[in-house]
């Protein structure tokens, strides 16, 4: 089942979509923290984005180039500023099509199939991983925080996205090592150190402190809730 997210500050216009969407057999949600979007957009994970261009605290335009820093998915743009102007800008921003208000519902689901057909008949949506505010994409094995691209090795991306796709949870140094050279014939413990510790400070120097905890004998974590004290040794 495709998933659709609505960023769309009008809640009536939200909810009447959200319905007919459903009826579509698509699974639908809204966003509700227009401060939180990208956060929202990262653990929805959708295939299709309906946009607004004017919500509270940043514009539509602004949602748009965030996004694109991170995912290709398709971007529809709702609006009832329709002039050309807008228009343009808003194909510029990255989005796909642009559809103005008022609509038709039966219209705009057409076009959402549309979009959908010619998008995942040849690609599969890519994933976007999310904590804390950092991004990383696993389309194109890159990490973004606060507007700042973080540049990974291959090896550290594969320990962040393992991370991260069990945060919460402890993964073994075992299992890091198993996951990196696929046996563990040419295992060094060091080079995991060594991987593990120059990952950190690329983390750090953007700004992301703590991120990644080590259970002393065990193996590493990324805590669900960023609390200093939290069990170890850095």
């Amino acid at each position: 089942m495709y998933r659709l997210l609505i960023i769309e500050d009008d809640f009536g216009i939200a909810e009447a979509i959200k319905e007919q969407a459903e009826m579509w057999d698509l699974q639908v949600s809204c966003v509700q923290n227009f401060r939180k979007v990208m956060e929202e957009f990262a653990e929805y994970n959708p295939h299709l984005v309906l946009l607004d261009i004017s919500l509270p605290f940043f514009n539509g335009y602004h949602w748009c180039r965030e996004i694109r820093k991170v995912s290709r998915i398709p971007i529809i743009f709702l609006s009832s500023a329709s002039d050309n102007m807008n228009i343009v800008m808003a194909i510029n921003m990255g989005g796909d099509d642009f559809i103005a208000k008022p609509f038709d519902q039966n219209v705009l689901m057409a076009k959402i199939q549309a979009m959908l057909r010619r998008t995942y008949d040849f690609a599969a949506a890519v994933p976007v991983l999310e904590h804390r505010g950092a991004l990383l994409n696993t389309g194109d094995s890159t990490l973004t925080y606060e507007n700042k691209r973080i540049e990974l090795s291959k090896n550290e991306y594969r320990i962040l996205m393992t991370l991260m796709e069990n945060k919460g949870k402890i993964v073994t140094r075992e299992k890091l090592m198993e996951l990196l050279w696929e046996s563990d014939s040419f295992v060094d413990e060091n080079t995991l150190s060594v991987n593990v510790n120059r990952l950190r400070k690329r983390l750090e120097a953007a700004g992301l402190q703590q991120f990644i905890l080590t259970k002393f004998g065990v193996g590493y974590f990324i805590p669900i809730s960023h609390e200093p004290d939290t069990v170890l040794i850095h």
